[in-house]
């Protein structure tokens, strides 16, 4: 699917993230839109403080903050993250830094796997959720949202060796294969933030030249 050209400009999109692993899949995902992508890594811009309560409004802000990094560029964010049932929605929008600021892979996913040490296979129910949110500038007053969920559940060893986050312990059991077994281009079309940039390019099309 492609957006006409008349009604989104070829310019900059700063893709809000320094993360590898996310910025692999937005130029997967995106790269048949009309926009230049770069990322905040390579702007040598450092991210914000995620302060929102919210993924949306961590999303939001993240958004405005890489808008104004490149004045007269649009900018796409997105905040996402693991929801574990039995630990009552955890670790949530602190997915990131679920075992503390500066929390690598490693030592969150450690921490998932203790705090579930003890739950049983059948209630270890889980989604990722992502919150897309794209602005046509730092102060623009109608951004953009999408959100996107996966379903699957928690294992409490990892398996395969793609992905990042919590990959390799998010088991989708109608496929018997964890994210982090996936091939991107599979990954891409069944996970949270594909479902999300789906759902972002129609309204991106449905809006037309009003978003020029």
């Amino acid at each position: 699917m492609s957006l006409n050209k008349a009604y989104v400009p070829r310019r900059p999109l700063i893709v809000a993230t320094s993360n590898p692993g996310k910025l692999r899949e937005f130029h997967a995902l995106l790269r048949d839109l009309p926009f230049e992508l770069r990322s905040l890594g390579e702007l040598g811009v450092a991210s914000p403080e995620e302060s929102g309560a919210s993924f949306f409004e961590n999303a939001l802000l993240k958004a405005r903050h890489a808008a104004a990094a490149a004045p007269g560029a649009a900018a796409i964010a997105d905040d996402s993250g693991l929801e574990v049932d039995a630990l009552g929605g955890a670790p949530g929008i602190f997915s990131a830094r679920y075992a503390g600021a500066g929390a690598d892979d490693a030592a969150n996913n450690a921490k998932l796997v203790r705090a579930l040490a003890h739950t049983p296979a059948g209630e270890r129910t889980a989604r990722y959720r992502c919150v897309l949110v794209y602005v046509s500038g730092a102060d623009d007053p109608k951004p953009l949202r999408a959100e996107g969920v996966w379903q699957g559940s928690i294992l409490d060893a990892p398996r395969g060796g793609g992905g990042f986050g919590y990959d390799p312990y998010f088991w989708l059991p109608e496929l018997q294969l964890s994210a982090a077994q996936l091939k991107l281009a599979d990954k891409n079309r069944l996970s949270h933030r594909g479902i999300a940039l789906r759902a972002l390019r129609e309204q991106l099309q449905g809006l037309g030249a009003a978003r020029q």
